[in-house]
């Protein structure tokens, strides 16, 4: 699989570190982005559009990234969700990758740090 054959679903509170994460991915190819503005939205828009890879904030109003993961992996199990959020949710992290996410990126987002999990995604796919 090609990185223009996936559909990501990049969802956070903030605008500005949504658009971060897509700029970020475009300097090696162009998916499709769908965008959630919280955990909800996410849960809705992961059901209508069934995204290939999912970037999920923790923090978030509405649903959190945690509720997000269960609702997501109760509707599709084989969900691939990569947590983005900042250093103090290290005890949510490890609630996330026990509900399901498959990796983390650190807050402040790292251009090499995005770029190696969205290569890894595609290597395993």
């Amino acid at each position: 699989m090609h990185i223009e054959d996936l559909k990501i679903l990049v969802s956070d509170d903030s605008m500005l570190a949504r658009k971060q994460l897509k700029d970020i991915i475009l300097t090696i190819g162009t998916p499709i982005f769908i965008e959630a503005k919280d955990g909800q939205d996410a849960i809705e828009k992961y059901k209508s559009e069934t995204p290939d890879l999912v970037f999920l904030d923790i923090v978030m109003p509405r649903k959190d990234g945690i509720e997000a993961i269960k609702e997501i992996k109760a509707f599709d199990s084989n969900a691939s969700i990569i947590i983005a959020s900042s250093v103090g949710t290290q005890s949510q992290l490890k609630i996330a990758i026990e509900e399901g996410a498959k990796d983390f990126i650190q807050k402040p987002i790292d251009r090499n740090q995005v770029i190696e999990v969205v290569e890894k995604f595609l290597e395993g796919r």
